[in-house]
């Protein structure tokens, strides 16, 4: 599979997160602007929306090294969605942009329900935010393609998350096994090539021939996302406790993705330093 490349486009520039005070009102608005730092030390805007009806919340923001991330949270058929939009390095031959999109399952309370998000304020708007919990590195081999246009029996919002990403949407075996044990046709994925395929295949931070197929690794970090409610308890005048919600738990938490690239061109940030 050939990772696409985007044509030059007007990038809105949001940016990871980390802990903030959190009040969770009546009001209905969908979007919430986070300043938070992150690992390199750069400071970003991270852009978090929720849409109740469409049960589903999204996360935005540009990373140190310029790469635009988008992570959607699925409800409705509890799908996580990450695209990547990297820069190229055109005097190595690489187009402006190259698109990746990388999709798994959904787990129970990874994320705050999309009521709850819609529902977030912050008192500082200007604070640096630092997440309450730093969650381990998941590491996932994605071995698994995935066919843009029938791609919308796993969730409704792949096509357009994904769509500059055409020939580079990828999943785990087990989450394709998943999917078509619910109902997904087959048709909906293709088996990539694996070690005992391709002879001589390696991981791409030692290939030195640019043409030669290869396993590459991406990774990135949400630094600041809403993983848990809070909740308090008032007394009424009988002296019974009542549990209410009064916040939220922020955590940060690292994703690696392992797959297949016929060509190191297509991986060239995976290298040996």
């Amino acid at each position: 599979m050939f990772a696409s490349c985007v044509p030059p486009l007007l990038v809105r520039l949001f940016t990871t997160l980390c802990a903030l005070v959190l009040l969770i009102t009546l009001g209905l608005g969908s979007e919430l602007r986070v300043r938070v730092r992150l690992a390199d030390g750069l400071i970003t805007e991270e852009i978090l929306e929720a849409d109740s009806e469409r049960d589903a919340i999204s996360l935005e923001f540009k990373q140190g090294d310029g790469a635009l991330i988008t992570f959607v949270a699925d409800f409705k058929q509890n799908v996580k969605i990450f695209r990547a939009l990297i820069l190229g390095e055109l005097e190595r031959g690489q187009n402006q942009y190259q698109a990746l999109c990388f999709l798994s399952r959904l787990n129970h309370n990874e994320i705050i329900p999309s009521e709850s998000m819609a529902r977030l304020r912050q008192k500082n708007p200007l604070a640096i935010r630092l997440a309450e919990e730093r969650r381990g590195l998941e590491q996932l081999t994605m071995s698994t393609a995935v066919n843009l246009s029938r791609a919308g029996q796993l969730s409704s919002h792949v096509y357009n998350v994904c769509s500059e990403a055409r020939e580079a949407i990828y999943t785990s075996q087990e989450d394709a096994k998943h999917w078509l044990d619910k109902g997904a046709e087959g048709s909906v994925f293709e088996i990539l090539p694996q070690t005992e395929d391709v002879p001589g295949l390696q991981p791409c931070r030692v290939t030195t021939d640019l043409w030669q197929p290869c396993l590459c690794v991406y990774s990135l970090r949400l630094e600041w996302y809403p993983c848990l409610l809070k909740f308090c308890r008032s007394r009424d005048t009988t002296g019974k406790g009542a549990p209410y919600r009064c916040g939220i738990k922020s955590c940060s938490k690292g994703y690696q993705f392992t797959y297949y690239v016929p060509q190191k061109q297509l991986c060239l940030w995976d290298e040996e330093t």
